[in-house]
């Protein structure tokens, strides 16, 4: 089973899992580079918690999602129309002012995390702003059932300044329990610089 397809059959648990995360204060750090009522895609966007809470406060956000269960939950939850696209497929042309992936590119090998940078940075405004979150480690392979990669700063560092489109504004850790006891976060911050 591939990753889309787990989170397919498991969407309500995984749903359940994540609606009610507290990521209120990573939200704030993002929403400081912004304006009201900027435009912002949500990577990922899984339960569409992140998407609720910025519409809420009038941004105009886009909602994102490979798999098509969890798109359905999503627009159940937040009543916004969720995208369901592959990060391989999208194509944004400067449509947004920011771009929030909480979590968003857990699943992504390093080898192919360059290449969605770039349509990343093809998507966002001039001088527009990135947020993603990765777990730290050094793991890559099946774990739950799911390929998960994880990274370091060092390796998050260099993957952005090869890419020459992004110039880092900050890069922090933090810790989250999760399932199996406690996670660590590596959380980036970047604007677009081409």
């Amino acid at each position: 089973m591939d990753t889309i397809d787990y989170y397919n059959k498991y969407a309500s648990k995984i749903f359940e899992d994540t609606v009610d995360r507290d990521t209120e204060e990573l939200r704030e750090e993002f929403l400081s580079h912004l304006q009201p009522g900027d435009t912002i895609l949500d990577l990922g966007c899984g339960s569409g918690r992140d998407s609720l809470a910025f519409y809420d406060l009038g941004y105009d956000v886009t909602p994102l999602d490979a798999s098509e269960e969890m798109c359905k939950l999503a627009e159940i939850h937040t009543g916004l129309e969720v995208l369901q696209i592959s990060y391989e497929d999208m194509e944004f042309n400067e449509a947004f002012d920011g771009v929030w992936g909480c979590g968003a590119l857990i699943h992504e090998p390093e080898d192919e995390l360059e290449g969605i940078l770039d349509k990343l940075a093809d998507g966002l405004c001039q001088k527009g702003v990135l947020f993603l979150s990765f777990l730290e480690g050094d793991f890559e392979g099946i774990r739950s059932g799911r390929y998960f990669c994880e990274y370091t700063e060092e390796q998050l560092e260099r993957i952005l300044r090869e890419t020459g489109r992004f110039e880092i504004i900050r890069l922090w850790r933090t810790e989250e329990e999760g399932h199996d006891g406690g996670e660590c976060w590596l959380n980036l911050l970047a604007r677009k610089i081409s």
